[in-house]
């Protein structure tokens, strides 16, 4: 059995969710989702407009790990949909800095050029302190994704630190050259 499957999702009070066939459409105040279930494999209830739960049909090893994984994909488009994602990078390096120059996120990173990342259209990308990026949006895999690519351009190096991370981010340090 799957411990994440068996739960139930709570529906926010801002949020509806609708079944159509294999589709479960989900509206809320930051955004719309539509994810398709495959009906021949899960049971879709929604339970007086307040939970929502995912059943198998029959149980054999593929069809749990399906199970838990689908369970999360509806929990975060409901999370998403009611209150959105969030990611915060941090800059640190002599020189570093972001801004914002119409649709694209400026960064100066320590090459000899700016690099212009195209902000996609779901997503909100801010600014504070030119250190300090915030990435919103409603859907969990896309912000990832924008952050992994942002945080790609110029990854962090162990000696000094220097580069693009997650804000809370450890990272390990090694020690230079001795003489």
């Amino acid at each position: 059995m799957s411990k994440i499957g068996k739960q139930n999702i709570t529906i926010p009070d801002k949020v509806k969710v609708v079944i159509n066939n294999n589709n479960l459409n989900i509206e809320g105040p930051l955004g719309k989702k539509s994810i398709n279930i495959d009906a021949n494999l899960f049971d879709l209830n929604i339970i007086d407009n307040k939970e929502v739960s995912i059943k198998p049909k029959k149980i054999n090893d593929d069809i749990k790990k399906l199970w838990g994984m689908n369970r999360s994909l509806l929990n975060n488009a409901i999370i998403g949909a009611s209150e959105g994602y969030e990611k915060i990078l941090e800059l640190s390096g002599v020189g570093y800095r972001a801004s914002i120059k119409g649709k694209q996120l400026n960064l100066q990173l320590g090459f000899s050029h700016d690099i212009n990342f195209d902000i996609p259209e779901d997503i909100n990308i801010s600014v504070e302190k030119q250190t300090i990026i915030k990435i919103k949006g409603s859907d969990k895999q896309q912000v990832g994704m924008v952050s992994s690519n942002i945080r790609g351009l110029r990854p962090p190096e162990p000696y000094k630190g220097k580069g693009i991370k997650e804000k809370g981010q450890y990272i390990i340090r090694k020690e230079g050259k001795k003489k």
